[in-house]
């Protein structure tokens, strides 16, 4: 018996929650489990080609600022795709509005997926936006079936402070792929493709450029760690909106020789593995960030802001945490601290395997929550549907 599963996401880009799916669909048993995408763009994204290469389809639903026209496309969409077991949208608040379609379509799984903690800025709102998340909130508890988080945070951001008393709501930590940690990498070819020197100490930071991510923040760090380590390279990975600003930063404070814009990459695991001495991670914001646990994997320490849960720790004593308050030359001396902290890979990986972050394991309790959600009285134990 096959399950039919159509995520909804904003688009398939290198993003957390669309890297995570990524490494499900090419782990999962794909005649068990047939996994599509329902996006919000007709922009072409990275992960399409991929996704359709391996039997899925990325279906574009417009107009989401217009929901009457949505919902129109929406049922459209399901009649020509479907019929679909399970719905799962990953859009946060607007998944209130998603599942209440799903539902009126009949679909029987109905699960909303919270990625992020948004709870502070929710709280500097104004009326019409909180008038929308109080109606959005009340769909996903009237329409959804089940609801994951990627943390506790994040659970309660989307679900409310009394989420763990609602046996619909639970945490199901997003994975990993843990193969590409095993690999030999070549450390002093990769930092001469970057040029970077072979004895720089390289501080390296993965994420989309935008404000959440608080590179700004992560400019003057850099700046107050050159002053004492003139050597020293920051490595940013990735791209999006705010990128022309921080290279804009970057250059009014004369630093550009030493901080690397790698741009999106398929190889961050190699790139951490190969060029990274510490990562840092100044959030104002996450849910819980998977580049954290990817940096634990390659055996790198990692300096955070103590917004991001503990429950990213993989308990090999690699993560240290700093307040956002804290001055720049603070962090910059946490981060020389803990460049001689790191710890070979392998026990990175060893310390991941088998635990909720390894992507079989991930993916086995994914498929676990979608038997489920499609069928309320049949319970799969899913080993066998991930390789």
């Amino acid at each position: 018996m096959g399950f039919r599963v159509l995520h909804v996401l904003g688009g398939m880009n290198r993003g957390g929650a669309e890297t995570w799916l990524m490494h499900v669909l090419r782990h999962v048993d794909r005649r068990q489990f047939h996994m599509d995408f329902l996006v919000h763009t007709t922009d072409p994204c990275v992960y399409d080609d991929e996704i359709r290469a391996l039997g899925s389809e990325v279906i574009p639903c417009l107009r989401p600022s217009r929901p009457w026209m949505y919902a129109r496309n929406f049922r459209r969409i399901l009649r020509e795709h479907g019929p679909y077991d399970v719905v799962h949208s990953h859009v946060h608040h607007f998944s209130g509005l998603v599942l209440k379609l799903a539902e009126a379509a009949g679909v029987p799984g109905r699960i909303a997926h919270s990625h992020n903690d948004t709870s502070s800025a929710d709280r500097r709102t104004g009326l019409l936006r909180r008038a929308y998340l109080t109606q959005t909130a009340h769909w996903i508890r009237k329409h959804a079936t089940a609801g994951v988080a990627a943390s506790r945070k994040a659970a309660e951001a989307l679900y409310g402070k009394d989420w763990q008393t609602d046996p619909r709501w639970s945490v199901l930590h997003c994975g990993v792929d843990l193969d590409p940690f095993r690999e030999p990498v070549d450390r002093e070819a990769v930092r001469a493709e970057l040029g970077i020197p072979g004895d720089a100490l390289v501080v390296g930071h993965a994420g989309r450029f935008f404000s959440q991510k608080n590179h700004r923040f992560l400019v003057e760090i850099a700046a107050s760690l050159f002053r004492r380590e003139p050597g020293a390279r920051l490595l940013l990975i990735g791209d999006g909106p705010d990128r022309a600003e921080i290279e804009g930063r970057v250059a009014q404070r004369g630093i550009a020789d030493r901080v690397i814009f790698a741009g999106l990459r398929p190889d961050v695991p190699r790139l951490m593995l190969g060029a990274m001495d510490v990562f840092v991670m100044p959030s104002l914001y996450e849910g819980l960030p998977l580049v954290g646990i990817e940096a634990q994997a390659a055996g790198l320490p990692c300096i955070l802001s103590d917004v991001i849960t503990d429950e990213l720790d993989a308990g090999q004593t690699l993560v240290v945490r700093l307040g956002l308050d804290a001055e720049p030359a603070r962090w910059a001396a946490a981060i020389l601290d803990a460049a001689n902290r790191r710890i070979d890979a392998r026990a990175g990986v060893e310390a991941l395997t088998g635990s909720t972050f390894d992507i079989r394991a991930s993916a086995a309790a994914l498929c676990d929550l979608h038997a489920a959600a499609a069928s309320p009285r049949l319970r799969i134990h899913a080993e066998g549907a991930v390789t």
